[in-house]
């Protein structure tokens, strides 16, 4: 479930769309890409502190690596230790991206005489070049981590995966997600509008197609 995305978009960017400051120190390491996000790895994450908004870096990993597997997304938030964050608007932040990837559920056969693949699908919103995800993060052992808040997949997800997608939400909702009570949160955990969306492929970058 979505553990590909990207953000091809500069902090700036993010200052200027979600307003802001730098809430940490921007990394400088060779080892820190924010275009293409993958599990464990460091992104941009929007959040407010003292009730200024601003950009922060962190893992890709709510549990901060204390599972046998990353934990990038949540759905169900009446889960006791999902709610102690959810719950709470310190604990809750937006994702920045300008797409995200879901995996065909069939594999192709693309002529080539190698072993047949799934293909990439990548989807993105029509009206907002860089969108914001509902998400929510926690300090851990390894650093701040963060997981997005996923939902029913919409119209145009479901034939690609049928079991969820991640919360995109509208940019009036941006405020209500980030200090807003539980229950108005909740309320927010919806599919996108469809037909405010847009979908690529499939591709298959490891062939070069």
């Amino acid at each position: 479930m979505c553990n590909r995305a990207r953000l091809a978009a500069e902090p700036e960017t993010l200052f200027e769309r979600f307003g802001g400051r730098w809430l940490t120190d921007r990394p400088r390491d060779n080892r820190f890409n924010p275009v293409e996000l993958r599990p464990e790895e460091r992104a941009y994450v929007v959040r407010e502190e003292e009730g200024r908004r601003g950009v922060d870096v962190m893992g890709w990993d709510v549990l901060g690596g204390q599972a046998k597997w990353a934990m990038t997304n949540v759905r169900n938030l009446a889960l006791p230790q999902w709610t102690r964050l959810a719950e709470r608007p310190e604990n809750r932040c937006l994702v920045p991206l300008t797409e995200f990837c879901e995996f065909t559920p069939e594999r192709h056969d693309l002529g080539d005489g190698k072993k047949p693949l799934k293909g990439e699908m990548w989807f993105s919103v029509v009206d907002q070049p860089v969108f914001a995800v509902a998400g929510f993060w926690q300090r851990t052992v390894a650093g701040n981590g963060f997981a997005m808040v996923t939902c029913d997949a919409n119209e145009l997800v479901e034939p690609i995966h049928p079991k969820a997608m991640i919360t995109i939400l509208h940019p009036d909702d941006w405020s209500t997600w980030l200090t807003g009570s539980f229950d108005e949160v909740r309320r927010l955990q919806c599919p996108y509008p469809a037909d405010q969306m847009t979908v690529r492929g499939p591709v298959f970058p490891t062939r070069g197609r």
